[in-house]
Parts: structure tokens; C-alpha cells; sequence
């Protein structure tokens, strides 16, 4: 059992490291070893991964650009929780989990296990704990299945899932000339959020 201290230390290694979310297991690495998950998971480099984070501050922080105020609005009514916001951020981590492109995804989960682990490790890349092509893991023992030698958070097992990922909402602009603010990518786990951002 590999407790929150142990993935610490894997992480600053360079490895990659599986733990729980409020939707699918993550298997996640430091965005500086991004190209890893990638590697991992045979998936298709133009596929981007995404930022989660232990809470707004943390994210915000992490990437050192001023949010809008409607991006803010949006993350304290979808965080935490099982929503994926793609903003228009480019820089340094935005071109190490998504090269090439000029957004990135965020996210902050409603998982206590993962939050504890995202505070003590700041904002980690992270995608779901499946080969690609493959079903994704729901549960420690797929996710150790599918990666094997790669360090679980523990306690295990896991709490569980909804199993579905989370609802995708990018940033689309001001909502000038009729066009919505928020576009739904991709309908997941969670329903759009009360109040009129979305």
C-alpha cells in the first residue's frame, strides 16, 4: 500500500502514478514528464492531457496568467467536481500537455484521496488509467492491470467513480454576435452547472 508520501517521491523521480478520482481512476505524472503518459498509454500524441489540480488557487497559481472573471465564475461553480474547463492558456505547461494546441484543460476533482495528494504535489498531468483503445479502468485492480509496477495511492480499494468522465466545457468567448460563452465538448459525468455561465 502505497500511501500519499510514496506517489511524492515516485512523482519527483519522473515516474507515473495511478490514483482515484470522482470519475475514472487517473494515471498522472509531473507536467514536465508529460511525454510519459503518452508513451504509457500508446495514445496518439495529439490527444492533450489535462491539468488537475487541488483546488482554483492552486491552478491559477500554477499557470501565472490573469483569469477572466467569467473562467472564474465558471471553476467555483463546476469545482470540485466532475468538470474538465478548456481555457485559451498557452505557455510552458500548455506545451507539455498539449503540444501544438493553445488551450488546456483543467480540472479539480471531488475525490478527498486525490485532493490530498494534488496539495502536496501541485497541478499534475493526468488522463484516464487506460491503454488507449482500451476501456477505462474503474476500479485499483484495473488500473494496476493495465500498468503494472506503477504506484496506487492507497488505501485500497478505492472509493468509486461515477465511471464516465467528466463534461467537457470550453471557452468559446464573451458571448457576443448570439455565440454561447461555453461550449459542451464532451457530456460526462456531471450536468452543466446551475447559474447562468453556462
Amino acid at each position: 500500500m502505497n500511501g500519499p508520501e510514496v506517489l511524492v517521491q515516485r512523482l519527483a523521480a519522473g515516474e507515473a502514478v495511478l490514483f482515484p478520482t470522482d470519475t475514472l481512476p487517473a494515471l498522472a505524472a509531473r507536467p514536465e514528464a508529460a511525454a510519459l503518459l503518452w508513451r504509457l498509454k500508446g495514445r496518439p500524441a495529439d490527444k492533450p492531457l489535462i491539468l488537475m489540480g487541488a483546488d482554483l488557487p492552486q491552478l491559477v497559481a500554477a499557470l501565472g496568467i490573469p483569469w477572466q472573471e467569467p473562467w472564474l465564475d465558471q471553476a467555483r461553480r463546476c469545482w470540485p467536481g466532475a468538470f474538465t474547463l478548456v481555457l485559451p492558456i498557452g505557455g510552458k505547461i500548455t506545451g507539455q500537455l498539449h503540444p501544438g494546441g493553445t488551450s488546456l484543460g483543467l480540472r479539480v476533482p471531488a475525490c478527498p484521496q486525490a485532493l490530498e495528494l494534488l496539495r502536496l504535489t501541485g497541478p499534475l498531468a493526468t488522463t484516464s488509467a487506460n491503454r488507449s483503445g482500451e476501456p477505462p479502468a474503474t476500479t485499483a485492480i484495473d488500473a494496476g492491470r493495465q500498468f503494472p509496477g506503477l504506484a496506487r495511492l492507497g488505501p485500497l480499494p478505492w472509493p468509486e467513480g461515477s465511471g464516465q468522465g467528466s463534461t467537457v466545457l470550453a471557452w468559446r468567448g464573451s458571448g457576443e454576435g448570439g455565440v454561447h460563452p461555453w461550449q459542451v465538448l464532451r457530456a460526462g459525468a456531471a450536468s452543466a452547472p446551475a447559474g447562468p455561465a453556462v
